[in-house]
């Protein structure tokens, strides 16, 4: 049975790699994205030429009727969602606590768990008619161990961690799995270049492997709990970060 993958946030970076990845291992792959058609089409193209199936779909998934219409589309098409990778990004600030404001933290906690609750809402009630379902969430070091100027995004994928474990819970007796995947900072990807080259060289040498994450690799982790492979694991935690923190 061919499954389909909704990946949100997937036309760079992790997403984009996880995307090509799910494709080349036969799943059927929505590309999703907000404001970068191009280089979604690209990651579709990629995955076609392999020989996988893809589908293009813009959707912003902080907006109800987005991410409604996106699940409506999926469901025409290839009769609905099996795995859903939620990798977008949704903005934050990178500031310090004594700078920080409400607008600021609330605003990414606002963003962040609705976007996780509207693509959640939309894909799981055909995994539970389904008896099956597999839920992957893009989660971060910073949620558990925290970094100067990181207290948003920290504190708000804080907050995912927790809406995920109960989810997992509630829908495991459905055949339904969440996980958590947890990279440290990913080399490749748009949010490296906020960083300075001099903060990037210590972050990387702070890891036993002496580098960063890279996009692919993140995304093979991801690729497992997307997986038949991962059905009796629910509710966890995986960090993807070179032993830079070891529990």
């Amino acid at each position: 049975m061919t499954r389909v993958a909704l990946v949100t946030g997937a036309s760079r970076g992790i997403g984009a790699a996880t995307a090509r990845l799910l494709g080349e291992r036969g799943f059927r792959v929505v590309v999703n994205h907000r404001d970068s058609a191009e280089e979604a089409e690209k990651v579709a193209a990629e995955i076609a030429e392999r020989g996988g199936e893809a589908v293009v779909i813009r959707a912003d998934v902080t907006v109800a009727d987005d991410v409604a219409a996106m699940t409506e589309q999926v469901e025409r098409r290839w009769g609905g969602v099996d795995a859903l990778v939620h990798n977008a990004l949704t903005p934050f600030a990178i500031t310090s606590y004594a700078e920080l404001t409400w607008e600021q933290l609330g605003g990414k906690l606002d963003r962040e768990l609705r976007a996780a609750f509207l693509v959640t809402k939309a894909v799981t009630p055909g995994m539970v008619a389904r008896g099956y379902g597999r839920l992957v969430y893009l989660s971060t070091g910073l949620s558990k161990r925290p970094r100067e100027g990181m207290i948003t995004l920290g504190t708000a994928k804080a907050a995912l961690d927790q809406f995920v474990r109960f989810v997992a819970q509630e829908l495991a007796p459905h055949g339904v799995t969440a996980n958590l995947v947890a990279p440290a900072t990913v080399d490749e990807t748009t949010g490296i270049r906020r960083l300075s080259p001099e903060r990037v060289l210590r972050l990387g040498a702070a890891t036993p492997m002496g580098r960063l994450v890279r996009p692919g690799e993140v995304a093979r982790t991801i690729a497992f709990f997307a997986g038949d492979e991962a059905g009796f694991t629910t509710g966890t935690y995986a960090p993807v970060n070179g032993g830079a923190a070891m529990d």
